[in-house]
């Protein structure tokens, strides 16, 4: 197939999951014979740090003006057998224009953001990339977010087709690496600020880290305020190339993950680095939301902490070869279903189910 994306971005992971997503999602496409052009905008906070300005994967049109760029996004759209255009797009609005007038066999979008997104809808029918009226003319709506908010977005909103589309891993990339001295520590983080995460982060990282001073911990991640007080054996990353997080998630006796608000309330909405760090087979330790349970098993191949005290006991308590095996499962379960391979596999079934203007059962949106 020739896919055309419309993305936030593909060259930058600086502050945003979007990139990683991406990357492994159109490798895998590639990798099985499929051709994608990828629009992403000139942004200046991605263009200072761009970790891979020409992907080997896809055509890259990386544009400064919408307008300019306008005769080539025509040209792509005449001839592609499918269009996505992914959540957060700064000219989604114009291109979903663009899609909807195009003879583009499928047309979809991608919702990175899907608790976001809907929130959005229900308040003021639109956000700043997609109306409410939008969803109508969709073949397939693709989501982050799976469970009962997919049902809520074809009955709602009119939407013909929603499945999920989780995040994946690279699997070339993302696997166990031998741990190192740069990264090694007792718990890692790694995100960008968010002002609904940071309680949690305090909670079920910085108290532990004041408890036990002789403890190393690592915070990786963009944005954060410098009104924060990190504990004295908290060591700040400010931002840290894809390319290391393999042997970060690698070094770190366990790591946490802790998930946005909207996310948590919705459920069913596993975050690319939850999957990229059980795929290194790092023990996680991850805040409970709906859902949780079908991606992984509790206390066997996750630690769902319910208070600082509960990490301070897994990093006390559970020897290496405890946290080892959790990581390990882990790992073993999200290369058996959440590869990006895997999820390049479902992308073109939910393509040919649209082309063939087949529904989607309700076990595939709910899952």
């Amino acid at each position: 197939m020739k896919l055309v994306v419309f993305g936030l971005s593909i060259t930058s992971t600086w502050g945003n999951g979007h990139g990683t997503t991406y990357r492994s999602l159109c490798r895998a496409l590639a990798k099985r014979g499929h051709s994608i052009t990828f629009f992403e905008r000139d942004l200046k906070w991605y263009r200072e740090n761009r970790d891979l300005p020409d992907p080997p994967f896809c055509r890259l049109v990386l544009y400064d003006d919408w307008q300019a760029t306008l005769l080539r996004v025509r040209q792509e759209l005449k001839t592609c057998d499918a269009v996505i255009v992914g959540s957060y797009f700064p000219d989604s609005r114009s291109a979903l224009e663009e899609v909807f007038s195009s003879p583009a066999p499928v047309k979809g979008f991608y919702d990175i953001d899907t608790p976001i997104t809907v929130a959005a809808l229900r308040e003021h029918g639109a956000t700043d990339y997609l109306r409410a009226s939008d969803l109508q003319h969709l073949d397939l709506y693709l989501s982050f977010t799976g469970g009962p908010m997919l049902h809520e977005i074809t009955r709602e909103f009119g939407a013909r087709r929603a499945a999920p589309l989780y995040c994946s891993f690279d699997e070339s990339q993302y696997h166990p690496r031998p741990p190192g001295k740069r990264f090694a520590c007792d718990v890692s983080y790694m995100g960008t600020y968010a002002a609904d995460r940071q309680p949690k982060l305090e909670t079920l990282l910085c108290r532990p880290a004041r408890q036990l001073p002789s403890r190393k911990f690592i915070v990786a991640g963009p944005q954060y305020p410098r009104t924060i007080g990190w504990p004295a054996n908290v060591r700040r990353i400010v931002h840290l190339n894809a390319r290391w997080h393999p042997h970060f998630y690698s070094s770190s006796r366990l790591t946490l993950n802790v998930t946005r608000r909207e996310m948590v309330i919705a459920g069913y909405s596993p975050s690319v680095r939850l999957f990229e760090a059980a795929a290194c087979g790092a023990a996680i330790a991850s805040d409970n939301w709906p859902g949780l349970e079908s991606f992984f098993v509790p206390g066997t191949e996750i630690l769902l902490p319910a208070s600082g005290d509960d990490v301070m006991h897994y990093v006390t308590q559970l020897g290496d070869q405890d946290l080892r095996a959790i990581g390990l499962r882990a790992a073993e379960r999200v290369h058996r279903e959440h590869s990006s391979s895997q999820r390049a596999r479902q992308l073109e079934e939910l393509i040919a189910a649209a082309i063939a203007k087949q529904p989607i059962s309700t076990t595939a949106r709910a899952s």
